[in-house]
């Protein structure tokens, strides 16, 4: 994110640029009030928030020089806004504003994550849920990861541990290249599989196989819970599912994912739980994860 020298800067170039267009003083003031205060910035390319210049005032103002500008005091080549995650594939509608080429590593606890930013989504608020997959798998588990993008949870499982096997489940193609060259680039890909496609129709293979399955996917999973029963192994193991809760109530996301597990497959019971913040996700709503272990009756 930015520090003070980076926000000064660009409040400086900014208002320099808005008085050499004549501007009066109150409009500047304006303006330069509504300049955003954080951004992302990694590889060499800052990432605005969607809201950035978006207000009718800036129309007049924006051109070629004023995005190189803002590029200028935030020391990248690269400039683009973020967007909404939008359809079933989640797929980004980042906005390139300076630059053509939207690839982009980012580099996080060691390793190194490619991809199209105009393609692909991440969430650099998981960053804590991230690391922590890279610690909790045990040595030679086998690993179903049902909604695994790029590789967000995948790279760390197969960086971090000395795992059996991992089967990455994805069916958006932009997410699966950026998979591929992500496993070589960490030199992990000799332990990982990919399953393309709808994870309801290509697991058949992967039944009673796993000691863990990751259901990471936004708002819910639920229609993949089943998949997951089928993959874990037939004595059980362990479950990461990925959803949204009330803030004032973390224990309703447990009680009624619960409810549609045993629904699905009354021979398992739960003998353990864990329920994890991963971050604020809108007003009064977190973004969780349940560590829900599993063992047949």
């Amino acid at each position: 994110m930015s520090g003070e020298k980076p926000s000064s800067q660009l409040r400086e170039n900014i208002n320099s640029l808005l008085k050499l267009k004549g501007l009066e003083e109150e409009k500047i003031v304006e303006l330069i009030g509504d300049l955003p205060n954080r951004w992302e910035k990694f590889d060499d390319i800052a990432l605005i928030p969607n809201s950035s210049f978006r207000k009718e005032h800036w129309k007049p103002i924006i051109s070629d020089e004023f995005w190189i500008k803002i590029c200028q005091s935030l020391n990248v080549e690269r400039l683009a806004r973020s967007g909404e995650i939008i359809g079933e594939k989640r797929e980004s509608t980042v906005e390139m504003l300076v630059g053509e080429d939207d690839w982009v590593i980012r580099k996080e606890s060691g390793i190194k994550y490619g991809y199209h930013i105009k393609q692909c989504m991440f969430s650099s608020g998981n960053i804590n849920e991230r690391r922590r997959m890279g610690e909790v798998v045990s040595e030679n588990e086998v690993v179903v990861d049902l909604f695994c993008g790029i590789g967000y949870y995948t790279i760390p499982i197969l960086v971090k541990n000395n795992v059996k096997h991992v089967y990455s489940c994805e069916w958006n193609i932009n997410s699966i290249d950026a998979l591929k060259y992500n496993l070589e680039n960490n030199n992990v890909e000799k332990k990982c599989t990919i399953i393309e496609g709808d994870n309801r129709e290509t697991t058949d293979n992967l039944e009673n196989i796993a000691d863990r399955v990751l259901l990471g996917l936004l708002p819910t999973a639920e229609e993949s819970y089943h998949v997951a029963l089928k993959c874990i192994k037939e004595e059980g193991g362990m479950l990461h599912i990925h959803g949204l809760s009330p803030s004032n109530n973390h224990e309703k996301f447990l009680l009624e994912t619960s409810e549609k597990l045993q629904k699905i497959d009354y021979n398992y019971i739960i003998t353990n739980y864990k329920i994890n913040k991963i971050k604020s996700y809108a007003p009064h709503w977190d973004h969780l994860v349940l560590d829900i272990q599993i063992e047949k009756r």
